[in-house]
Order: structure tokens, then sequence, then C-alpha cells
């Protein structure tokens, strides 16, 4: 099986590639991430031809292929609170100031939130072009690095091939 990632960024592509294969490697089955055979230097375009001729020659049955769809972010006001210490009140001055000074603000404030969407697919690698055998989107929301989409990913794409009887 060949393990593809689609990205702009050599770095998370290999990170991807490699932590991938790792997951969908067992006995029988070897995972060949995509770094290691097709040569894609930075800002350089695949040609198709070359990965037609390495699928071949490496023997690849199947190619799992993801790739980043969209990232979006989106910033939500949360309103702020006050919330006020129980204390019998008002009957007298220092009963009313004793309830309020120790009430407690939490300020207004933004939070912005992240989701980052992930296409996989994986073909059978039958010629001429290769039948899509399953697809899936996942989302990965607030993730704090790219290890962290890709550890996560990693884990779902395995557990739903195996769930589809496909690993």
């Amino acid at each position: 099986i060949l393990v593809l990632g689609m990205s702009a960024k050599p770095g998370v592509r290999a990170d991807f590639e490699d932590a991938l294969s790792k997951m969908v490697a067992r006995d029988g089955v070897e995972a060949i991430p995509g770094n290691t055979i097709l040569l894609r230097p930075e800002g350089t375009k695949l040609d198709l031809n070359y990965l037609k001729t390495q699928v071949k020659e490496f023997k690849i049955d199947a190619v799992i292929v993801s790739r980043l769809v969209k990232v979006d972010k989106n910033v939500t006001y949360i309103p702020g609170q006050s919330y006020v210490m129980p204390y019998p009140y008002y009957r007298s001055f220092y009963g009313y100031y004793g309830a309020v000074y120790p009430v407690v603000y939490s300020p207004d404030y933004l939070r912005e939130d992240t989701t980052v969407r992930v296409e996989t697919n994986v073909y059978a690698a039958t010629p001429p072009d290769g039948e899509l055998v399953w697809s899936g989107v996942s989302d990965t929301f607030n993730p704090s690095s790219a290890d962290k989409v890709i550890d996560g990913l990693s884990k779902l794409v395995v557990k739903e091939l195996q769930k589809a009887a496909i690993l």
C-alpha cells in the first residue's frame, strides 16, 4: 500500500506519510510512505507518468491518499458574566456593601475555533487508472499542532479501514 499525503509543506507531508504507513503496516501488508519512492522537491509538480511507473515497479496494490480540504476559523463572542456571593443584604448598609463588594466579574472575550478538514481516499491500483474503494472526510477541532492532526487522523483512518474490512 502506497501512502500519500498532499501538502504544500514537504515536512508535514513526509510526517503524515511516515505516521500512517507505520499504522497501516501489519503481517502480510507492507505500507510504503510516498516520500521514500516519489521524489517531490518543494515547488515542483508530480509527473503522473513517473507516479505510474513507481506504482508498477514497487508492485503497489492500493493507494491511500489524504489531502487538506480546508481550514475554517470561527470567532465566537462570549459575553461577560457577574457572579454574586449570596449574603443577606439590602436591609442595612453593611449587608448591602458586604453583598455587592465580593461580586466577581468575568469580562467579555472572543474565542477562536479552528476546524481542519481532511479527505482520505483509498484506491485499488488496478490498471488503467485505479478504482476508488473507500472515501472519508474527517474534521479536527482546535488542533494544537500538525503533529496532533497527523496522529489523530492516522488512528481514525486505520480504525475506519479496519471497520470497512479493507485492512
